[in-house]
């Protein structure tokens, strides 16, 4: 049984920072890539950030400057810190990971529970 376990969500005013944690537990034998996802009241769930095993990060273009991902692979962990926060960065954030369970060639997906991120104005 895998679990991503997510916390460091909150209430910060505008131009604040929050740092989001994510740790990965359970059987796996490699994960291949981990995201932050979003998704505000009304809207589509989006990815924010992706951070891939190569050690490569990519961002939406609504946060780059602003947030950095990433990752201790010894711990199975993936951090995103955000900066500069807008109220529009208020939504549910998800932790997101691509996984193998064993050697087989085969991935899964998992995703977190989510954790809240409200920004006032």
């Amino acid at each position: 049984q895998v679990q991503l376990v997510e916390s460091g969500g909150g209430l910060v005013q505008s131009g604040g920072s929050l740092r989001l944690s994510c740790a990965a537990s359970g059987n796996i034998f490699s994960i291949n890539f981990m995201d932050w996802y979003r998704q505000a009241p009304g809207k589509l769930r989006e990815r924010v950030a992706r951070a891939s095993s190569s050690g490569s990060a990519n961002y939406a273009d609504s946060v780059k400057g602003r947030f950095t991902i990433s990752r201790d692979t010894a711990k199975n962990t993936v951090f995103l810190q955000m900066n500069s926060l807008k109220p529009e960065d208020t939504a549910v954030y998800y932790c997101h990971a691509e996984l193998a369970l064993d050697g087989s060639g085969r991935s899964y997906s998992y995703w977190g529970q989510g954790t809240q991120v409200t920004v006032s104005s």
